[in-house]
């Protein structure tokens, strides 16, 4: 979904398929192609690694965006399958006052604990239960009847440390040059997107070949 074009719907692939048959698919006529299928940065954006992590994936992403929606369980089958040198993390963006809502959320319950337990049903009560998750109010009543405490959400909500997690988000995502969700970036030297290698499917599969590339120049 490209930033500021986020009421556009497209018809979401399909999410059934397993890992092994995607990169088959990507790779039929090749490996994935710098320019077509993945960008490389000229300036490597920033990583941020635990020990013993290498390899950094990023997945960039909006929590009303269908197409994100459709994504997350089929992205979350991928990162349980990523190597043991690769650490992955997402990153909510924050194109406009309105994805800036929910860049807040995500902060707000990842430091709370609690992002985990209601990743998942954050999308669902916007995609499949037609939630709106606009403003604080709604956003506390939300978490509320999720055994959140709402007080301490919103605390959370407002504070400083949201605040500059929310502006990092920003510079990573302004240094990968990100203008439409979902997308993957690799390594601080990559991205993909499902727009740029034709599926969501295929995005995984050249993440897969970005992630060696990058293993192999470190």
């Amino acid at each position: 979904m490209k930033r500021r074009q986020f009421n556009t719907h497209l018809a979401a692939a399909g999410l059934g398929l397993a890992l092994a048959p995607f990169t088959r698919m990507a790779f039929a006529q090749g490996a994935p192609v710098e320019g077509q299928q993945y960008v490389r940065l000229q300036t490597p954006a920033p990583v941020s690694l635990p020990p013993g992590k290498k390899i950094e994936v990023v997945e960039f992403f909006w929590y009303e965006c269908p197409h994100c929606f459709q994504f997350d369980p089929m992205l979350n089958a991928w990162v349980k399958r990523l190597p043991e040198d690769a650490f992955f993390r997402r990153v909510p963006v924050g194109f406009t006052a309105r994805h800036q809502a929910t860049q807040k959320l995500f902060y707000a319950l990842e430091n709370m604990g609690k992002l985990d337990a209601l990743h998942s049903k954050i999308f669902n009560a916007i995609h499949v239960q037609n939630q709106r998750l606009l403003s604080e109010a709604e956003m506390v009543a939300f978490v509320s009847a999720n055994g959140v405490d709402g007080a301490k959400f919103s605390e959370m909500f407002k504070s400083f440390q949201v605040a500059t997690q929310a502006t990092k988000a920003k510079q990573l995502t302004d240094a990968y040059k990100i203008d439409g969700v979902p997308a993957l970036g690799i390594g601080g030297r990559f991205y993909t997107s499902g727009a740029l290698a034709g599926t969501n499917e295929r995005a995984l599969a050249v993440a897969e070949f970005l992630i060696q590339r990058s293993r192999q120049a470190a």
